[in-house]
């Protein structure tokens, strides 16, 4: 009976003790034979076979190793001989160990090396001129499912696509490179397991230094964002995020008493509003307090037009409305007095005295220019005894003022009249009565703004005339009993020929009768102070006191002389 066959040897062959087949052709059409069993030690044991040169079979001979094949699979292609080669035969050994039958060579180890896949060089022009050295087939390695399209890859693992670099030949299967080779992995995982060469080497550092290129290049231009970002942020906006403005402190607090500021938080609480209502329509105006027990003095021009069954009403800084009846007013000085009832806590101004005041002495004006109640504006006074004359719209020149007037340059509009004129302590020094329009002198009722030139009637005579309304209900007007020529164009007052309704020119028994003034006469200087026409001299009297004196300059028949007289009073009733 044959004898078991070896596991993991090719069918047919029994390796003897150096790993050599026996049993194949030496030669052709001869054959070998197989030693004895007893003399074979080891032939059980399972040896895989290497492949030997076409020679014959000589136990003794060395068998001579071949390298592995340059190209995987190439070995398993040449094991197998052409379809048209004879099956090669190969007597069988008996039990004994000497052959007694031949078998087909499918049965038995191949009688010889398989030809090689290329017919040898005729010119022995290595490596075609002998059959190649041949390695066996690499192991076969269990597959590795390969990571689907766009499925995240190890690090070193080529994209799709990307070339593979060319794997080193392998050397001999001594456990190197064949041991770690694995023809289901990624493209280079040899490579990556091996270390790769000095040419993979040299593209993974080219390649590392791109990655840095392009990682400073975003780098470079991500800066280069946020850098424009914030330069165009601080250009237009001057910072990052919301903007906050810087803001001093130390502001608040009480200003200066002599301020413009200072003066109006004394001033504004003692000053009010006046609208005003009656037969002859309507009025807007100002006025102040001058007493705790609501007396409030103002322009007769303002509230002129309640008198019989018109309305007053008063606004206060704070807002509060209080209604007010008249007490009593004068058209000849353009100044009346209204009173409030049932209002408390009220804020009178003081009174300073106009004589005092000086040329460029710092002034404000308060007031509700065009009904904005509570306006303030500053100036100077520009000039003092400036003589105004103002209304005489009925005609009979009964509501004419002739005013010794301050003229300052604050701003005074429409409905400013009867708003106080305050000095730099806060006192009232005058009463704000007319501005300058453009045909001359008029009343704040004009439709013309301020251009400069505003005048006030001087507190000094306002506070006389104001004492008298509240006292009397009326007031007097000083004289000197004369009726003067108004017509009269040469310098100075002429006394007229006569009086209205044809009596004497000169009052018996008054101020000029007793001093020798006569009809023709011309009244050049009052006090000193040229006076160049009638109004001149009416307003020059009207600014002093009944009982006060005065020294004249008169001329009669081209000579001059100088008297001294006391004024008089008359009653405008």
């Amino acid at each position: 009976m044959d004898k078991a066959k070896p596991t993991g040897t090719p069918d047919g062959t029994v390796p003897d003790a150096t790993g050599d087949s026996h049993g194949t052709a030496a030669e052709p059409g001869g054959s070998a034979t197989a030693p004895d069993a007893s003399t074979s030690p080891g032939a059980d044991t399972a040896t895989p076979p290497r492949p030997v040169g076409l020679t014959k079979a000589d136990p003794a001979a060395e068998p001579r190793e071949t390298a592995a094949p340059t190209v995987p699979g190439q070995a398993e292609e040449a094991a197998v001989p052409p379809a048209t080669e004879p099956p090669a035969t190969v007597p069988a050994p008996r039990a004994g160990g000497a052959p007694d039958a031949v078998v087909p060579a499918q049965q038995q180890a191949p009688a010889e090396r398989p030809r090689p896949l290329h017919a040898p060089d005729p010119y022995s022009t290595p490596p075609y001129g002998e059959p190649g050295p041949w390695a066996p087939a690499p192991p076969v390695q269990r597959p590795v499912p390969t990571p689907a399209h766009g499925t995240y890859l190890p690090p070193g693992t080529p994209a799709h696509g990307t070339p593979v670099p060319p794997v080193p030949e392998a050397g001999p299967a001594q456990g190197g490179e064949w041991g770690r080779y694995d023809p289901w992995a990624a493209p280079g995982a040899l490579v990556a397991e091996s270390g790769g060469g000095p040419g993979e080497r040299r593209r993974e550092r080219r390649a590392g230094r791109g990655r840095l290129v392009g990682a400073a290049l975003v780098l470079a231009l991500v800066a280069g964002a946020v850098g424009g970002y914030v330069g165009m942020r601080l250009e237009r906006h001057g910072g990052l995020g919301t903007v906050e403005l810087e803001q001093t402190s130390g502001q608040a607090g009480e200003r200066a008493p002599d301020s413009v500021a200072g003066i109006a938080a004394r001033t504004l609480p003692g000053v009010v509003t006046l609208h005003v209502s009656g037969g002859d329509g309507g009025a807007l105006g100002t006025g102040f307090v001058l007493d705790g027990r609501g007396h409030i003095l103002t322009n007769h021009h303002v509230v002129e037009s309640a008198e019989g069954d018109g309305s007053i009403r008063v606004t206060f800084n704070g807002g509060e409305t209080a209604r007010a009846r008249l007490v009593g007013g004068d058209p000849g000085y353009d100044l009346a007095v209204v009173k409030v009832s049932g209002v408390s806590g009220l804020t009178p101004l003081p009174l300073g005295d106009s004589d005092d005041v000086r040329v460029g002495d710092p002034v404000v004006a308060i007031g509700a220019p065009f009904d904005l109640a509570n306006t303030v504006t500053s100036g100077i006074i520009s000039a003092k005894e400036r003589p105004i004359t103002a209304g005489g719209e009925k005609g009979d020149g009964t509501d004419i003022s002739y005013v010794d007037a301050l003229q300052t340059d604050a701003p005074i509009n429409p409905g400013n009249s009867g708003g106080p004129l305050v000095d730099e302590r806060a006192r009232v020094i005058g009463i704000n009565s007319a501005i300058h329009a453009a045909g001359g002198p008029a009343r704040q009722d004009d439709s013309a703004g301020s251009v400069g030139l505003g005048f006030a009637i001087p507190v000094n005579q306002a506070k006389r005339v104001a004492e008298e309304l509240i006292n009397h209900g009326r007031a007097t007007h000083p004289v000197i009993g004369v009726t003067l020529d108004m017509g009269y164009e040469g310098e100075g007052a002429k006394v007229g020929g006569e009086a209205a309704g044809g009596g004497p020119a000169v009052t018996p028994g008054g101020p000029a009768d007793r001093t020798d003034i006569a009809a023709g006469d011309v009244i050049t200087e009052v006090d000193g102070v040229p006076v160049a026409s009638g109004e001149e001299l009416i307003i020059k009297i009207r600014s002093h006191r009944p009982g006060d004196r005065l020294a004249l300059t008169v001329e009669r028949d081209g000579e001059s002389r100088r008297v001294t007289l006391e004024l008089g009073s008359s009653d405008p009733s």
